[in-house]
């Protein structure tokens, strides 16, 4: 007999402390809530900034690309111009209507070269400028979403610093906490956490229904649960379910019952 009331004993203990669990992780959400979005917007904002200085690096190496193909160019250019004028010196000595016609042709294409050197030229210097307008304006665009970034690291490094020892405390109790509980059982635990976006894996039974789902807890089922010799899951969304111990079951009978009270005052002094 002695040992059912231990083992009826650890059940209770252990839903005792998950359900302590549940409240402090409940805490540690709503500081969590505080943050909201932040985190990942700050995170988003920095990859976003990080994206368009890769590309800024992207668009400069093709200037010095381009550069360099303007050089080629402006030397083909320069030494067919060379070469058109030696040509023209030899054309002045040929000997036959053969050999004038060989460099004429010479320079021909000397000629042809320099107009495609000239296109190549202003081809590659309007992309050159094109790309310039926007590397300006994508440094200008870093340079805002920079500030916006500052601003949003500010806002949370502040939030931080006002719940982080509060974070750390909660965080360590739910690890001593957490210990005193069969490993497999708060593994089951977390995963039904997981499952939803509240973070509630364990709930009381509330007004005979399921404090997470609402779906009504049959009266049999109630008494077990009441009677905490095993863990009971409710049939409806499979969160553990629980009553809270007496004593802040009174608590919270008094907190509901207290704004009652200050209204009665309240009627009795306007009469």
């Amino acid at each position: 007999m002695a040992k059912s009331t231990q083992k009826d004993s650890t059940i209770q203990e252990v839903l005792e402390n998950l359900y302590q669990i549940q409240k402090v992780h409940s805490q540690i959400d709503s500081i969590n809530f505080i943050k909201g979005e932040l985190p990942i917007e700050v995170q988003d904002a920095e990859d976003y900034i990080e994206g368009m200085k890769t590309r800024l690096t992207n668009f400069e190496l093709e200037i010095d690309t381009f550069d360099e193909k303007i050089t080629e160019r402006q030397k083909i250019k320069d030494d067919m111009k060379s070469l058109i004028v030696k040509l023209e010196k030899q054309q002045n000595s040929v000997k036959n209507n053969r050999e004038f016609e060989s460099i004429s042709k010479e320079i021909e294409i000397s000629n042809l070269d320099i107009e495609l050197s000239d296109k190549k030229i202003k081809e590659f210097t309007e992309k050159k400028n094109n790309l310039i307008l926007q590397i300006e304006e994508l440094k200008a665009k870093i340079d805002e979403s920079s500030q916006k970034l500052e601003v949003k690291k500010i806002e949370l490094k502040k939030i931080e610093e006002e719940t982080d020892k509060e974070l750390q405390d909660l965080e360590l109790e739910v690890t001593k906490l957490s210990a005193t509980v069969d490993e497999n059982l708060f593994a089951s635990y977390q995963k039904i956490r997981k499952s939803y976006r509240n973070g509630l894996a364990i709930v009381s039974v509330d007004r005979d229904s399921c404090g997470g789902c609402f779906s009504k807890v049959p009266p049999q089922r109630q008494l077990e649960v009441k009677l905490r010799k095993k863990i009971m899951i409710c049939e409806n969304c499979g969160r553990i379910l629980c009553y809270p111990n007496e004593a802040e079951q009174i608590a919270a009978t008094e907190s509901v019952e207290e704004p009652k009270k200050a209204t009665s005052r309240s009627k009795r002094a306007k009469l």
